[in-house]
């Protein structure tokens, strides 16, 4: 497991090698004007700017400014009770996430754990330095904000009560729950949490991503419920195909056969995940429960025993068997030794920087994590 804006620093390093300016931040893209079969488009900038391209890729997110024209919706439009929203359906859950360093009794062995409960779970992941990130999710009704958004959305002085410490309150939504999950929450700075409301979208089977010389792909166009945590990876793989896809187009008139082309080659895989993730959420939602005991009395309705039952079933069948179809995918070729080997050298480096960080904290305390790139990074076309 990667965080992602280690994932996204590592890129972005790898494209300025190549092209040291080719990222400019700071100005969305609002509308276009697709001029047809070999002549580009014209893109319209929020900053008032436009620009010229052979192609737009829009890759701006789950309320995309791109999708929006190209399927005639309106941004973030919503039904009035937020269900639904630009052709997004609410998943039913909201998740608050931070980040500690902190060091559990396990946290060399176990890299990911879950925690399932009645209408909630919490999860944490190694993503390396010593650092924990956590994400517990609660069914709770859309727009039941306490915490901003992460992605610039809504800052804490919006919230309902923004002096409310939101750790107590997380802890408070998890009486009775294992004592990993307080040292975790014990161990993160109030100020870190952040929170969004979880929606997700059908698959496109009746109608193309791309339009013209403009093409969607990630959560622009297939964003999904994050339970095999398949959003930035399928958004990955998207890249790569269309790259693949349009290294051997020598002329701009066959860029629309391409982007076509792209779509036909991602849409089957990318409804399977879509679907794969969504029934994940929905099991956890409506078939969990806290799972029968002989050594207790807390899971007595049918749903307990139902749990119960799911579990062998869940470790040794549904798992296994969608996360083979999920990393089987390998399109570069066999990698032979390289995962090992890989594997070997972050071992030793892992454990070099977790002991560093872990010394640091208890010299000089937590700090709240430092924004992405994306955010500190600001510049103008």
């Amino acid at each position: 497991v990667i965080d992602r804006p280690d994932l996204q620093a590592i890129l972005i390093e790898e494209c300025k090698k190549l092209k040291p300016d080719f990222i400019q931040n700071g100005a969305g893209v609002e509308s276009y004007v697709d001029h047809g079969r070999g002549k580009g488009v014209t893109v319209k900038l929020a900053n008032g700017e436009t620009a010229e391209a052979d192609m737009l890729v829009g890759s701006d997110g789950i309320w995309s400014a791109v999708r929006a024209q190209m399927y005639g919706e309106e941004i973030k439009k919503s039904n009035g009770n937020l269900k639904r929203r630009q052709g997004c359906t609410y998943s039913g859950y909201t998740v608050f996430a931070g980040e500690t360093i902190i060091k559990t009794p396990d946290y060399y062995e176990t890299g990911y754990k879950v925690y399932i409960g009645p209408k909630r779970y919490f999860v944490t992941s190694d993503v390396g330095d010593g650092r924990i990130q956590w994400y517990a999710f609660f069914a709770l009704p859309p727009g039941s904000k306490k915490a901003p958004s992460g992605w610039g959305g809504s800052e804490r002085d919006e919230q309902d009560d923004p002096s409310e410490n939101l750790v107590d309150y997380i802890k408070s939504l998890h009486e009775g729950w294992s004592s990993e999950v307080f040292d975790i929450l014990d161990a993160t700075p109030p100020a870190s949490v952040e929170q969004r409301d979880l929606y997700d979208r059908s698959p496109e089977l009746l109608r193309s991503w791309a339009d013209g010389n403009v093409v969607l792909m990630g959560d622009a166009v297939h964003p999904m419920m994050p339970n095999l945590g398949q959003g930035g990876c399928q958004a990955i793989e998207d890249a790569y195909v269309l790259t693949e896809t349009l290294i051997n187009v020598k002329s701009t008139e066959k860029v629309q056969d391409a982007l076509q082309d792209f779509y036909k080659k991602r849409i089957v895989r990318v409804t399977i995940v879509q679907f794969l993730s969504r029934l994940a959420s929905d099991l956890i939602i409506n078939a969990f429960d806290t799972p029968w005991s002989p050594h207790d009395d807390l899971g007595k309705s049918w749903k307990s025993y139902l749990t119960f039952f799911w579990k062998p079933l869940l470790q040794y069948v549904i798992f296994p068997g969608q996360f083979a179809y999920l990393y089987s995918y390998h399109p570069t070729g066999n990698m032979n030794n390289i995962p090992k080997e890989l594997e070997e050298k972050w071992k030793i480096e892992h454990f070099k920087t977790s002991e560093e960080a872990f010394a640091r904290v208890a010299e000089t305390g937590q700090v709240t994590a430092g924004p992405s790139f994306f955010a500190t990074e600001q510049k103008t076309p």
